[in-house]
C-alpha cells in the first residue's frame, strides 16, 4: 500500500484553515495516519510524536540489510536511533553509513548518543541488578532510559544473597523516582527493594540460573507474587521494556513537577 500523505496533509490543513476543524484535531490526524512503506517493513515515524520517542529496531531475525534500511529512514525524521538483540556484524555494517553510533557489547545494543549535556538529562531513574550475570539485561534498560532524556544511577551486583550490599545503597534508592531491579536465579531483588522505598519498581526476571530457574519462568513467578506492594513486572530478559516504562515514569513525574 502506497501513501499519499501529502494528500491527507493538504486536505487537514486546508480544513484547519477554513475553520472546519481544530487545531488539535489535525495534529491527532497526523499522528494516526503516517507510516513508511518499504516492503519487508513498515515504519512508524510518528511514534515520535504520539510517544516523543522513535520506533525502535528489534534486530533478532533480521537481516543486517534490514536493519540498515530501516536505521536509514528512522534517522531522516528522528535523531534517535536504538537497535535492540543485535550484533557486532551489524553494527560494522551500519557504521559504514550511519555517523556517531555507537555499539554496547554487553547488552548488543546499537544506539546514537545523545547530543544533550549530561546536566540537562533528568535525574530519577536508578537501574540496579542481582549479579553480574544479569549486567547484559540491566543495561539494555539502562540504555533505553537514557535515550529518552535521563541520567540512569546504575548500582550492580547487590543481590540478595548479601543483603548488606544493597542496603548500603539505601539512600541512592530512596532518591529515586523509579527504581527497574534486574535478577535471575529466585528473583527475589525487586520485593525486598520495593520494601525499602517509596518509588514505583519495575521488576525484570532474567534467564540466569540453574536448572529450576526455568529460563527465567522462576523468577518471574516470585516476581509476580511478590507481597511487597508497588512492584510491576515486565518479561523475561525484557530490559528494553522495563527501560521504556521507567522513562514514562519518570517523564511524567517531571512534567507534573514543571505545572
Amino acid at each position: 500500500m502506497k501513501n499519499n500523505i501529502n494528500t491527507i496533509i493538504k486536505r487537514l490543513l486546508d480544513s484547519f484553515q477554513e475553520g472546519r476543524i481544530k487545531k488539535e484535531d489535525v495534529i491527532s490526524k497526523i499522528k494516526e495516519i503516517y507510516f513508511e512503506d518499504i516492503g519487508f517493513a513498515k515504519i512508524d515515524h510518528h511514534r515520535l510524536l504520539r510517544r516523543d520517542f522513535p520506533e525502535v529496531i528489534y534486530g533478532a531475525n533480521k537481516t543486517p540489510e534490514q536493519i540498515l534500511e530501516i536505521a536509514k529512514k528512522i534517522l531522516n525524521y528522528s535523531s534517535v536511533l536504538l537497535v535492540t538483540r543485535t550484533t557486532i556484524e551489524v553494527f560494522r555494517l551500519l557504521k559504514k553509513e550511519i555517523k556517531n553510533i555507537k555499539f554496547n557489547s554487553r547488552s548488543n545494543i546499537i544506539y546514537t548518543p545523545l547530543d544533550i549535556p549530561d546536566d540537562n538529562l533528568s535525574e530519577g531513574i536508578t537501574v540496579i541488578c542481582a549479579g553480574t550475570s544479569d549486567i547484559n539485561v540491566a543495561e539494555e534498560a539502562a540504555i533505553t532510559s537514557y535515550l529518552m532524556k535521563n541520567k540512569v544511577k546504575k548500582i550492580y551486583d547487590v543481590g540478595v544473597a548479601g543483603i548488606h550490599r544493597l542496603v548500603s545503597f539505601k539512600d541512592e534508592l530512596n532518591r529515586s523516582n523509579v527504581i527497574v531491579a534486574v535478577a535471575g536465579m529466585e528473583g527475589a531483588l525487586p520485593g525486598v527493594v520495593s520494601s525499602m522505598v517509596d518509588c514505583p519498581v519495575i521488576g525484570v526476571p532474567t534467564s540466569v540460573g540453574y536448572g529450576t530457574s526455568f529460563k527465567g519462568i522462576s523468577p518471574l513467578l516470585t516476581m509476580l507474587n511478590s507481597c511487597s506492594p508497588g512492584v510491576v513486572v515486565v518479561n523475561i530478559d525484557n530490559g528494553f521494556g522495563a527501560g521504556y516504562a521507567a522513562g514514562i515514569i519518570n517523564r511524567v513525574i517531571k512534567r507534573g513537577k514543571s505545572t
